[in-house]
Protein backbone atom coordinates (compact mmCIF):
# COMPACT_ATOMS: atom_id res chain seq x y z
CA UNK A 1 0.00 0.00 0.00
CA UNK A 2 1.19 3.47 -0.74
CA UNK A 3 0.83 6.70 1.17
CA UNK A 4 -0.40 4.90 4.27
CA UNK A 5 -3.98 4.79 2.87
CA UNK A 6 -6.34 1.91 3.40
CA UNK A 7 -5.58 -1.39 5.05
CA UNK A 8 -2.03 -2.33 5.89
CA UNK A 9 -2.81 -5.73 4.42
CA UNK A 10 -6.02 -6.98 2.84
CA UNK A 11 -5.59 -10.38 4.45
CA UNK A 12 -8.58 -11.55 6.44
CA UNK A 13 -10.65 -8.45 5.63
CA UNK A 14 -12.71 -10.02 2.89
CA UNK A 15 -11.76 -7.21 0.51
CA UNK A 16 -9.19 -6.72 -2.21
CA UNK A 17 -7.74 -3.75 -0.39
CA UNK A 18 -8.58 -1.35 -3.23
CA UNK A 19 -9.41 2.13 -1.88
CA UNK A 20 -12.05 4.36 -3.50
CA UNK A 21 -13.29 7.84 -2.62
CA UNK A 22 -16.76 8.23 -1.25
CA UNK A 23 -18.53 10.13 -4.03
CA UNK A 24 -21.82 10.32 -2.10
CA UNK A 25 -20.40 12.27 0.84
CA UNK A 26 -21.77 15.79 1.15
CA UNK A 27 -19.16 18.47 1.44
CA UNK A 28 -19.88 21.41 3.76
CA UNK A 29 -20.65 24.66 1.96
CA UNK A 30 -18.52 27.39 3.45
CA UNK A 31 -18.32 29.68 0.47
CA UNK A 32 -20.53 32.30 2.19
CA UNK A 33 -22.78 32.82 -0.78
CA UNK A 34 -26.09 34.53 -0.17
CA UNK A 35 -28.86 32.15 0.79
CA UNK A 36 -31.46 31.55 -1.94
CA UNK A 37 -34.09 33.09 0.31
CA UNK A 38 -34.29 36.36 2.22
CA UNK A 39 -33.25 36.18 5.86
CA UNK A 40 -35.92 38.48 7.27
CA UNK A 41 -39.50 37.35 7.79
CA UNK A 42 -41.08 40.67 6.81
CA UNK A 43 -39.93 40.44 3.21
CA UNK A 44 -41.19 36.88 2.67
CA UNK A 45 -44.49 36.95 4.53
CA UNK A 46 -46.20 38.89 1.74
CA UNK A 47 -44.88 36.67 -1.04
CA UNK A 48 -47.24 33.75 -0.43
CA UNK A 49 -50.69 34.54 -1.62
CA UNK A 50 -53.43 32.05 -2.22
CA UNK A 51 -54.11 31.61 -5.91
CA UNK A 52 -57.24 33.53 -6.81
CA UNK A 53 -59.69 31.67 -9.04
CA UNK A 54 -60.44 33.20 -12.44
CA UNK A 55 -64.16 34.06 -12.44
CA UNK A 56 -64.30 33.90 -16.24
CA UNK A 57 -63.11 30.31 -16.24
CA UNK A 58 -65.47 29.37 -13.40
CA UNK A 59 -68.41 30.93 -15.26
CA UNK A 60 -67.42 29.13 -18.46
CA UNK A 61 -67.29 25.79 -16.62
CA UNK A 62 -70.74 26.45 -15.08
CA UNK A 63 -72.24 27.25 -18.46
CA UNK A 64 -70.53 24.26 -20.02
CA UNK A 65 -71.95 21.90 -17.40
CA UNK A 66 -75.41 23.36 -18.01
CA UNK A 67 -75.09 22.85 -21.75
CA UNK A 68 -73.90 19.26 -21.19
CA UNK A 69 -77.06 18.51 -19.20
CA UNK A 70 -79.22 20.23 -21.81
CA UNK A 71 -77.55 18.24 -24.59
CA UNK A 72 -78.05 14.97 -22.68
CA UNK A 73 -81.78 15.78 -22.37
CA UNK A 74 -81.97 16.68 -26.08
CA UNK A 75 -80.22 13.44 -27.05
CA UNK A 76 -82.50 11.35 -24.87
CA UNK A 77 -85.64 13.05 -26.24
CA UNK A 78 -84.46 12.59 -29.83
CA UNK A 79 -83.89 8.88 -29.17
CA UNK A 80 -87.44 8.64 -27.81
CA UNK A 81 -88.78 10.21 -31.01
CA UNK A 82 -90.23 13.41 -29.51
CA UNK A 83 -90.99 16.16 -32.07
CA UNK A 84 -88.56 19.10 -32.44
CA UNK A 85 -90.86 21.75 -30.90
CA UNK A 86 -91.34 19.74 -27.73
CA UNK A 87 -87.57 19.10 -27.52
CA UNK A 88 -86.87 22.84 -27.82
CA UNK A 89 -89.45 23.65 -25.14
CA UNK A 90 -88.08 21.10 -22.67
CA UNK A 91 -84.44 22.00 -23.26
CA UNK A 92 -85.20 25.72 -22.89
CA UNK A 93 -87.09 25.05 -19.65
CA UNK A 94 -84.20 22.95 -18.29
CA UNK A 95 -81.64 25.60 -19.30
CA UNK A 96 -83.63 28.36 -17.55
CA UNK A 97 -84.08 26.22 -14.43
CA UNK A 98 -80.36 25.43 -14.23
CA UNK A 99 -79.35 29.06 -14.83
CA UNK A 100 -81.73 30.22 -12.10
CA UNK A 101 -80.44 27.56 -9.67
CA UNK A 102 -76.89 28.82 -10.09
CA UNK A 103 -75.41 26.31 -12.47
CA UNK A 104 -75.09 22.63 -12.98
CA UNK A 105 -72.32 21.88 -10.53
CA UNK A 106 -68.81 23.13 -10.05
CA UNK A 107 -69.79 24.76 -6.75
CA UNK A 108 -67.56 22.53 -4.67
CA UNK A 109 -70.48 20.78 -2.98
CA UNK A 110 -72.00 17.61 -4.35
CA UNK A 111 -75.38 16.09 -3.60
CA UNK A 112 -76.25 16.05 0.07
CA UNK A 113 -73.67 18.69 1.02
CA UNK A 114 -70.72 16.30 0.62
CA UNK A 115 -67.47 17.75 -0.61
CA UNK A 116 -66.85 17.28 -4.31
CA UNK A 117 -63.59 15.70 -5.40
CA UNK A 118 -61.86 17.89 -7.97
CA UNK A 119 -59.87 16.60 -10.89
CA UNK A 120 -56.25 17.76 -11.20
CA UNK A 121 -57.06 20.12 -14.08
CA UNK A 122 -59.75 21.96 -12.08
CA UNK A 123 -57.32 24.36 -10.41
CA UNK A 124 -59.73 27.31 -10.34
CA UNK A 125 -62.51 25.28 -8.72
CA UNK A 126 -60.00 23.94 -6.23
CA UNK A 127 -58.75 27.46 -5.43
CA UNK A 128 -62.31 28.71 -4.93
CA UNK A 129 -63.14 25.77 -2.65
CA UNK A 130 -59.95 26.37 -0.65
CA UNK A 131 -60.79 30.06 -0.19
CA UNK A 132 -64.32 29.16 0.94
CA UNK A 133 -62.96 26.54 3.34
CA UNK A 134 -60.45 29.01 4.80
CA UNK A 135 -63.19 31.60 5.23
CA UNK A 136 -65.44 29.07 7.04
CA UNK A 137 -62.55 28.08 9.31
CA UNK A 138 -61.69 31.72 10.03
CA UNK A 139 -65.31 32.45 11.00
CA UNK A 140 -65.54 29.26 13.10
CA UNK A 141 -62.40 30.13 15.05
CA UNK A 142 -63.42 33.76 15.45
CA UNK A 143 -60.38 35.21 13.68
CA UNK A 144 -60.85 38.78 12.48
CA UNK A 145 -60.61 39.60 8.77
CA UNK A 146 -57.73 42.02 9.27
CA UNK A 147 -55.61 39.52 11.24
CA UNK A 148 -51.95 39.55 10.22
CA UNK A 149 -49.95 36.39 10.73
CA UNK A 150 -47.33 36.80 13.46
CA UNK A 151 -48.82 40.03 14.81
CA UNK A 152 -48.99 38.67 18.37
CA UNK A 153 -45.18 38.42 18.41
CA UNK A 154 -44.86 42.03 17.29
CA UNK A 155 -47.18 43.22 20.06
CA UNK A 156 -45.15 41.36 22.68
CA UNK A 157 -41.87 42.73 21.33
CA UNK A 158 -43.23 46.29 21.21
CA UNK A 159 -44.38 45.95 24.84
CA UNK A 160 -40.94 44.75 25.97
CA UNK A 161 -39.22 47.59 24.10
CA UNK A 162 -41.58 50.14 25.68
CA UNK A 163 -40.92 48.79 29.17
CA UNK A 164 -37.15 48.89 28.56
CA UNK A 165 -37.34 52.51 27.44
CA UNK A 166 -39.42 53.39 30.48
CA UNK A 167 -37.02 51.64 32.88
CA UNK A 168 -33.68 52.98 31.79
CA UNK A 169 -33.92 54.54 28.41
CA UNK A 170 -30.92 52.47 27.27
CA UNK A 171 -32.79 49.77 25.39
CA UNK A 172 -32.54 47.14 28.10
CA UNK A 173 -28.83 47.47 29.10
CA UNK A 174 -28.20 47.38 32.83
CA UNK A 175 -25.27 48.64 34.84
CA UNK A 176 -23.70 45.94 36.97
Amino acid sequence: MSSNVGLSTPRGSGTSGYVQRNLSALKPRNDHRAAPYPQDFDSIKHQHRARKPDEGILEHDRQRSIEVKVFELRDRLEDEGVDEEEIEAQTSALREKLLKDGGGGGTGQGAGGKKQQFKPHQVHELAKAKIEESERLRRALGISEDYEEGSHWKRGEEGRNASRRADGGEGGKRDV
